[in-house]
Order: structure tokens, then C-alpha cells, then sequence
């Protein structure tokens, strides 16, 4: 795993950067690597093959440096190819009891005359999380998910990252995000109800 020396608060001089100045580069590794690691990590649930991903992700980054246009933050845009990079890796990795669109569905709530037709208990995924081994379970439910409703957990519930930041690394509307999260986010608390009671 990088190392965590990585907390520099050592500005990136961005025009630097884009003339593709090497110790520029470099400072951005170490500063970005420990928290990017953590994102991709999450993702292919692999340490090597997160490892493989980040040296991927940044090698691309450096070699894509001109097509940054400068209209989200330079972090946000290398967030995004490292997910990208994630989610190929995780598809080639993809485990075989991942749900489908269908199963997502079946595990929405249901409603009648407007009220949950169970008792809604609300699910705060950090608290599940805090404790040891629901960590364990939620983790393995994250697992499930389909990948376009994962790395929504992950970077919106896990990485704490705003909706529009989200939005801005995955390409998708705010609205999106913000159905994908909802509906992710009852998947999980139907794959874990039982161990939530």
C-alpha cells in the first residue's frame, strides 16, 4: 500500500504540472496516491491489482495531461480515470453472485397508499460500517452491487465526496448520482436488513 507520507500541503503548481514537469507529477503521486489507493481499493477489492490500477491510472494521467480542459478540478479528472480504470478491472474480476438491474428493483421498498408496505427503518451506512463485523457485511453487500451503483457508494458514502464532485468523475448528471445513491443505498439495506434489526 503507498505510504502515507503523502499529506504534504505542498501547493501543485498546475501549469507545471500540465508542461509535464516531472517533480510536479511526482508531488501529485504522493499527495494523491494514499486517498486514490483507498478509492480503487474499494472498487476491485484486490490490494494487487489496486496497485497495478493507481501505476495504470497515473500513467495515463501524465500521458493525457493536454486533454485536461481545466473545467473541474485536476483532482476531480484524475479521480476519474483511476475509477475507470477500477471498474475495467473489476469487471475483469467481477464476482458471480454481483446483482442485476432486476435484483436491484426487487429489493426497492414498496409502498401502498402512498406508505411503506414494512416498517421503514432508516439505514445510516456509516454506522453499519463502524462496527466490525457489520463493516464485514457491508462490505461483501457493496460487493454485490452492480458497478455503476458501487463506486456511487463508494465515492458518495465511503469517500465522502459531494454529489457534484461525483458527478463530476463519473460523467453523470447530479440527478443521476443522486438516484443511483438512493436506489444502492436500499439495495443495502434489504441485502442486510437481517443483520440491522
Amino acid at each position: 500500500m503507498p505510504s502515507a507520507d503523502a499529506a504534504s500541503n505542498d501547493p501543485i503548481d498546475l501549469e507545471a504540472l500540465l508542461s509535464g514537469d516531472r517533480q510536479a507529477f511526482a508531488l501529485l503521486v504522493r499527495r494523491e496516491s494514499p486517498r486514490l489507493f483507498q478509492v480503487i481499493l474499494r472498487i476491485v477489492r484486490d490490494e494487487d491489482e489496486a496497485r497495478s490500477v493507481m501505476q495504470e491510472t497515473f500513467l495515463q494521467a501524465y500521458q493525457r495531461l493536454a486533454t485536461f480542459r481545466r473545467e473541474a478540478r485536476f483532482t476531480t479528472w484524475l479521480y476519474a480515470i483511476g475509477i475507470n480504470q477500477a471498474r475495467a478491472a473489476a469487471r475483469r474480476l467481477r464476482r458471480q453472485d454481483v446483482l442485476d438491474e432486476q435484483d436491484i428493483d426487487r429489493l426497492q421498498p414498496t409502498f401502498r397508499n402512498g406508505m411503506y408496505v414494512s416498517r421503514y427503518q432508516p439505514w445510516n451506512p456509516q454506522q453499519a460500517a463502524e462496527r466490525t463485523e457489520l463493516h464485514r457485511l457491508v462490505h461483501e453487500a457493496i460487493d454485490r452491487l452492480p458497478d455503476i451503483y458501487r463506486t456511487v457508494v463508494v465515492l458518495r458514502d465511503l469517500e465522502e465526496r459531494s454529489t457534484t464532485e461525483t458527478a463530476a468523475i463519473l460523467g453523470i448528471s447530479e440527478g443521476a448520482v443522486r438516484v443511483r445513491l438512493h436506489r444502492a443505498r436500499q439495495a443495502l439495506r434489504a441485502l442486510l436488513s437481517e443483520h440491522l434489526s
